[in-house]
């Protein structure tokens, strides 16, 4: 069965949250300049793209291509930029980092310890998302309150602590808004999420999960679940990343 018709159940105020979602990157859009859209080609990004597109909104996107994603993640790279006619922006690790790496702590060390985990993730993600955001005045994301517990209290709009801002449009949706959406307009999608990949990222980082699972549980499974986050979206001291109700630009 396909995730469209497996999860594609509308809430019922989605009409309302939809509305609130395109009213809110039609803001962000004339008072953040430059603005980035931090496409991971989960489920959610796929819906931002879409609306970024309809809406015309003055952001660029990029994606971290870790040197590490799935084919069909890789796939879908393709699929976005014939269906929106745009080229995507592709942020890979410096050159030979990931080897260097991998020549250190061997192909398997993310399984060895949470530390060497997250220092796979700074090498492939962080590195990367630090320049993709160098200059930008504020980043939008696809993080959602019901995706775990660390995000339940996600904002619309955060201060992430470097002079910027993040927008998170579907902190509100549910799964079923998101899937509802997608089949709505016929976006395409990772072909992971038939094959139940609720979450999608390094191929090696990520399982298929079985009916009850945790939406999370296929990410870093062998880790807590407090732990799992690589760091992109983490809210601790470093980041000071301060939620607040309104900005002016």
């Amino acid at each position: 069965m396909s995730a469209v018709k497996l999860y594609g159940r509308a809430s019922s105020d989605f009409g309302a949250k939809l509305a609130e979602t395109q009213a809110l990157l039609q803001r962000v859009g004339s008072e953040f300049s430059p603005l980035a859209l931090a496409c991971s080609l989960g489920a959610e990004d796929m819906v931002l793209v879409h609306l970024l597109h309809r809406l015309a909104t003055p952001a660029s996107i990029f994606v971290l291509e870790t040197g590490k994603l799935h084919t069909e993640t890789l796939a879908l790279i393709v699929q976005i930029e014939s269906r929106y006619g745009f080229k995507l922006d592709l942020y890979r690790p410096q050159p030979g980092a990931g080897e260097a790496f991998e020549q250190a702590h061997g192909l398997d060390a993310m399984y060895k310890s949470q530390d060497l985990r997250k220092a796979c993730c700074g090498v492939r993600k962080m590195e990367p998302l630090a320049r993709a955001l160098a200059g930008k005045k504020a980043w939008i994301t696809g993080l959602r309150r019901e995706q775990s517990q660390a995000r339940a209290q996600v904002e619309l709009i955060e201060a992430d602590g470097r002079d910027r801002h993040k927008i998170n449009p579907l902190a509100r949706w549910t799964t079923g808004d998101v899937w509802h959406y997608i089949g709505q307009q016929a976006i395409p999608y990772n072909a992971l999420h038939d094959q139940f990949f609720p979450s999608i990222g390094c191929a090696p980082c990520t399982r298929a999960v079985t009916l009850g699972e945790d939406f999370r549980s296929g990410r870093w499974w062998w880790e807590s679940e407090s732990a799992k986050e690589c760091g992109l979206h983490v809210k601790d001291s470093a980041s000071s990343i301060i939620p607040i109700k309104e900005v002016t630009a």
